[in-house]
């Protein structure tokens, strides 16, 4: 898993945020060659947070949701991503925002 809770706050996000490991390198990370199509680790991170927040509003009070995404992985050719977010227990036993590959979970 990858901590991105200080990117997550700065768009909202109130408690820790994990994504996990094939999301972040295989999606989330832009592929080399990319940044001529104005893709950036930041903007893929935003748009990531922007989904889940908007697939949290439309499944309040469930602790699991599914929603897809999509990512430019070729110039020209996006690819729909099957997410799951699933809010946890942490370490401490505090809530925790994971964000994966459903195959991941």
């Amino acid at each position: 898993l990858i901590d991105v809770s200080a990117d997550a706050k700065k768009v909202g996000f109130k408690i820790p945020v994990a994504i996990g490991d094939n999301l972040f390198n295989g999606y989330v990370t832009p592929p080399h060659g990319l940044e001529g199509e104005g893709q950036s680790l930041e903007g893929r991170l935003h748009d990531l947070f922007m989904m889940t927040q908007a697939a949290a509003r439309t499944h309040r009070g469930e602790s699991r949701i599914i929603f897809y995404v999509l990512f430019l992985m070729r110039p020209g050719k996006p690819e729909r991503v099957k997410v799951l977010a699933v809010i946890g227990p942490g370490d401490e036993g505090e809530p925790v925002l994971t964000i994966c590959l459903p195959e991941d979970e």
